[in-house]
């Protein structure tokens, strides 16, 4: 009964809706259910599932092995008699990693590629009354669908949310690489003026005659700041605009958004709409002094972020996203490397809104431990890659927090020679979007791939794959010698850290890359990493590998097989490793004060060293309710206190401090046998 009159409201909504000649987008993430296509007998039963949804969360039992194969998703879709004579499109955010869609038996479309949206017009293909959808989904490998190599796992699965857009006979395109169908151009900005125009691209049925195009634009407060009204003569309209005294989108500083609200006239009458959120912004590179956002210095500082989370693999929702958000603002980091791919829509809002600078990339990944390529010399591959960059740039385009486009990760040159091919790549996302840098990430030698780019950036391992002694100022030092002028930033380092796993002496910094992953080594390495980024400014960027653990079935290693556990927070976003207090006390201004090595609790030693990480001016050491000593952080907000003497049985540690006149401690206890 509930749900009868939940559908009956549903289309009251509809109807008054449509009456008023406006789009509406109906969500479709319900009532789906799937079966693996092996399974061919009618009566098999489908097992019924909500969008998103991946089947291969979890590894197969008792394996670092998951299913690769194809999945059939159904569902039925109900078209009332409001619907007809509207047209009707089929909305996917995304589907790993290709995707058939079948009508009523009736094939419709594919898709080829995991991480991009698509949009299929399926008008002429239903019915008023019931309609069976069916999905044909497969994660299976196969050349012709990026990515064919890389570090992770591909989860197989309707893993974004689906819906329908419904709109009259002439619209806004939604079919245009699945984008907005409108692109606000940044032609010219500066605190004086931002010149700009905005791109719409109609998909019109019938008669051009009596159709306009209306274009405002407001400001935070819904205030009207510049409007435009252009007769229809052509399917791409282009209206310019200039806005004097923009707030520009500056960062956490300021991440002030606009809204341009682009509607579609018939004798002045609304028939079709789209609003877009964007921030107004300049910035540059500078090979000697880094990033400058809106002409001051802005250091580039985050993590390196894969869409994953223990349970539910890539199927995340809303709430997953703003959780990791959450986290990613209570670190202080500014800036974000969404890796190796695009991610879903809710990471880029949240970074418009809450002022995080993107890196954005196409998943053409290199080996990341397997033993082959991340590039084929062939068309089908090609083709692929050309396609899934148009359909992140398009879809992305109008997000003020993405300052990058990526154009592959660890791609080697051991197999067929992708230089050509990564120069065709760099030319494409120039010619669509000339308001944005190029950038890549490699772990190999830079000359390879020296102007292929905007920018370069290194995937480096000081103290994990290379020697924890290694210099590491002086080797980047030597590589902004050799990038010729490029600038050149660190795309990833780290190293992996288990919070079951403990080292009581640190004094042997050898390396730990086996299954002994120590989550004081994890720190360490950081420790080092960061004393000698923090010195660089030219450095444009630095991101940590990885936000959080995550899944890879090559994987050996730490507490358990088939993860990477370089994460700083673990598989399930809850706990925080100590390296995470390391950036905390560097990035958040915040006062903060944490003892790391918590969870090493058991002590054999009886002579030992108390690590804090605090952004405060003075930090105290009590054991046992008796005061110590009292020191200051150095260079990069650590305080050791060294040979502090345990006693046999529990030791209460504590350590307090004054930030912003009010007292901060942190505690622990330590056993010692």
């Amino acid at each position: 009964m509930k749900k009868v009159l939940f559908l009956s409201l549903l289309s009251f909504v509809v109807t008054l809706v449509l009456n008023g000649q406006s789009r509406i987008i109906i969500p479709l993430n319900d009532n789906w259910g799937y079966k693996p296509i092996i399974k061919t007998r009618k009566d098999v039963p489908l097992t019924n599932v909500t969008l998103p949804h991946t089947w291969n969360a979890h590894y197969l039992k008792g394996t670092t092995q998951y299913n690769r194969e194809t999945m059939v998703y159904e569902r039925q879709l109900n078209i009332p008699a409001d619907y007809v004579g509207k047209r009707i499109f089929l909305y996917f955010e995304g589907v790993n990693s290709a995707a058939h869609l079948f009508i009523n038996k009736k094939s419709i479309g594919e898709h080829l590629g995991g991480y991009t949206a698509f949009c299929f017009e399926i008008t002429d293909f239903i019915k008023q009354g019931d309609n069976e959808l069916e999905m044909w989904v497969s994660n299976a490998y196969r050349t012709d669908v990026l990515p064919i190599s890389g570090d992770f796992n591909i989860y197989g699965g309707i893993h974004r949310p689906c819906h329908l857009i419904l709109t009259n006979k002439d619209c806004i395109s939604p079919v245009f690489y699945a984008s907005p169908g409108i692109f606000i151009h940044q032609d010219s900005i500066n605190k004086k003026e931002a010149k700009i125009h905005i791109e719409s691209i109609l998909s019109i049925k019938g008669k051009k005659e009596g159709l306009a195009l209306r274009t405002v634009i407001k400001d935070i407060s819904g205030k009207i700041v510049a409007q435009s009204e252009n007769t229809v003569a052509d399917s791409i309209i282009n209206q310019p605009f200039i806005l004097k005294n923009p707030v520009l989108w500056d960062g956490k500083a300021n991440p002030y958004l606009y809204t341009v609200d682009v509607t579609l006239l018939n004798h002045n009458h609304p028939i079709d709409n789209v609003s877009q959120q964007t921030g107004f912004r300049y910035f540059k590179v500078d090979p000697d002094k880094g990033f400058y956002l809106n002409g001051h210095y802005l250091n580039l500082v985050g993590f390196c972020r894969h869409e994953e989370l223990q349970g539910k693999g890539s199927a995340l929702t809303f709430n997953d996203y703003q959780n990791d958000m959450n986290i990613i603002e209570e670190v202080g980091a500014t800036a974000m490397r969404l890796v190796h791919y695009p991610h879903g829509e809710p990471i880029y809002d949240l970074s418009d809104k809450h002022g995080i600078v993107l890196w954005s990339e196409i998943p053409m990944c290199g080996p990341g431990g397997y033993n082959y390529a991340g590039y084929l010399h062939n068309d089908a591959f090609e083709n692929n890659a050309r396609q899934v960059l148009k359909e992140m740039v398009y879809q992305k385009y109008n997000h003020p927090s993405i300052f990058f486009w990526s154009l592959f990760n660890e791609i080697l040159v051991n197999y067929d020679n992708p230089v050509p091919f990564i120069k065709e790549l760099n030319g494409l996302f120039k010619k669509i979007d000339p308001s944005r840098l190029t950038t890549f990430a490699t772990c190999i030698d830079l000359k390879n791939y020296l102007g292929c780019s905007d920018l370069t950036a290194w995937n480096k391992y000081f103290g994990w794959k290379e020697d924890i002694s290694t210099d590491i100022g002086t080797y980047f030092d030597e590589q902004k010698i050799l990038a010729s002028g490029y600038p050149v930033g660190v795309s990833e380092y780290g190293a992996g850290g288990s919070i079951k796993q403990h080292l009581e002496n640190q004094e042997n910094k050898k390396l730990y890359p086996g299954t002994y992953h120590p989550e004081e080594i994890q720190t360490l390495v950081h420790e080092s990493n960061w004393l000698a980024f923090s010195q660089r400014p030219y450095l444009w960027c630095k991101f940590i590998w990885v936000f959080s653990d995550f899944q890879s079935c090559i994987r050996n290693e730490g507490d358990r097989a088939g993860i990477n556990d370089k994460g700083l927070i673990t598989y399930d976003h809850k706990t925080r490793k100590d390296a995470f207090y390391l950036y905390k006390a560097n990035w958040n201004p915040e006062p903060m004060i944490y003892i790391t090595g918590k969870r090493m609790n058991k002590r054999t030693l009886a002579t030992t060293t108390i690590k804090v990480f605090s952004n405060l001016q003075k930090v105290t050491l009590f054991i046992n309710g008796k005061k110590i000593t009292t020191k200051s952080p150095d260079i990069i907000k650590r305080v050791v206190f060294n040979n502090i003497t345990l006693k046999k049985g529990e030791n209460q540690i504590e350590v307090r401090g004054t930030g912003k006149n009010k007292e901060l401690k942190d505690s622990c206890s330590l056993s010692f046998q």
